[in-house]
């Protein structure tokens, strides 16, 4: 599992970015991969998988 911190997430388009702590990069996150409800600024748990478009953060949870 990695972590982060949700640097932006638009409830009502269903989608963020996640900074990750060990890279520094920014993870799209869309709220299909979600696991609760989650705000900017909360720190995450998350695993990366491959989307369409790049990775993509799935099992996102709150740490």
């Amino acid at each position: 599992m990695k972590s982060g911190k949700v640097k932006f997430f638009n409830n009502e388009k269903g989608y963020g970015f996640i900074q990750d702590h060990a890279t520094g990069r920014d993870v799209f996150v869309h709220k299909t991969g979600l696991t609760e409800d989650v705000r900017e600024n909360d720190e995450v748990t998350f695993e990366e998988e491959e989307g369409k478009r790049g990775i993509n953060a799935v099992n996102v949870k709150k740490a």
